[in-house]
């Protein structure tokens, strides 16, 4: 098994990471991480941060991952928001944009030249915006059974957390599948294929080259499979034995935790 692994990684030169349950557990590195993505990028493995989470900006994620000791300026973060911005820059230019989201992101948002607007948009974003309310669902509502091109940022229907899981972005598409009787159009996070497409631009890769790593069946691993990404199971956070047997989301590899995979890169 191990010569097999080695072989197979040997070739590749991108890492997705998910980060809850991948390489921290409520922000308490799993193992001795630091040190593993340390190696990792010594023998030239190239670092992605990859989240669905769009309530935080880029910038957050690269304060929040250099406090915990893990960002390099030779990583990168690409958020599930980051890859709307792509898809719109690159099929709706110069279009009226109604964005649902936090501050940060609609900074973002508007720093990449999206046209946003409050009144008649052509295209809806629903972000995670953790500040929704009433007016924010009526709007959007609106717009979408008047015909404008519906982008969710992510299926998720929670968002991972301490004690009760808060909603997230997937239950809201359930809202206004209940008040418009319409699914987004497209949804650009994991486990589609917009972020995958948008990851192999940016880095200019091919496919074989790149493996998703994370803890989540199906999410992670689905997006990995779904790209024709290589998958890594990581069995140090949401996903069980018991889980990974029943489930028809099958990894190419599995591993206790990523700090595992050093022996399959000498």
């Amino acid at each position: 098994m191990q010569e097999a692994m080695e072989k197979a990684l040997a070739k590749k030169k991108v890492f997705l990471l998910d980060m809850d349950g991948t390489i921290y557990l409520d922000e308490t590195p799993i193992g001795d991480m630091i040190r593993t993505l340390q190696v990792m990028r010594d023998k030239g493995k190239r670092i992605v941060y990859l989240t669905n989470n769009s309530s935080k900006s880029e910038k957050a994620y690269v304060e929040k991952l250099k406090r915990i000791g893990f960002y390099d300026e030779r990583d990168l973060v690409y958020t599930s928001s980051m890859a709307t911005i792509e898809y719109l820059q690159a099929h709706f230019e110069g279009k009226r944009v109604y964005l649902v989201a936090n501050d940060c992101v609609k900074e973002e948002f508007l720093a990449a030249g999206i046209f946003l607007v409050e009144k008649d948009p052509e295209v809806v974003v629903l972000a995670y915006d953790t500040h929704i309310d009433f007016q924010k669902f009526s709007a959007l509502n609106e717009a979408i059974v008047n015909g404008a091109f519906y982008i969710a940022t992510h299926p998720d229907a929670v968002c991972p957390a301490k004690g009760v899981f808060p909603p997230d972005v997937g239950s809201f598409i359930a809202l206004l599948k209940c008040s418009s009787g319409k699914e987004p159009d497209l949804i650009c996070g994991k486990p589609g294929t917009v972020m995958g497409d948008c990851i192999k631009g940016r880095l200019g890769v091919s496919a074989d080259e790149v493996v998703m790593v994370g803890d989540r069946l199906h999410t992670d691993i689905r997006f990995g499979n779904q790209n024709g990404f290589a998958t890594l199971l990581v069995l140090s956070g949401e996903t069980t034995e018991k889980m990974l047997a029943s489930s028809p989301d099958r990894p190419t590899f599995v591993l206790p935790s990523l700090n595992e995979i050093l022996p399959y890169l000498e």
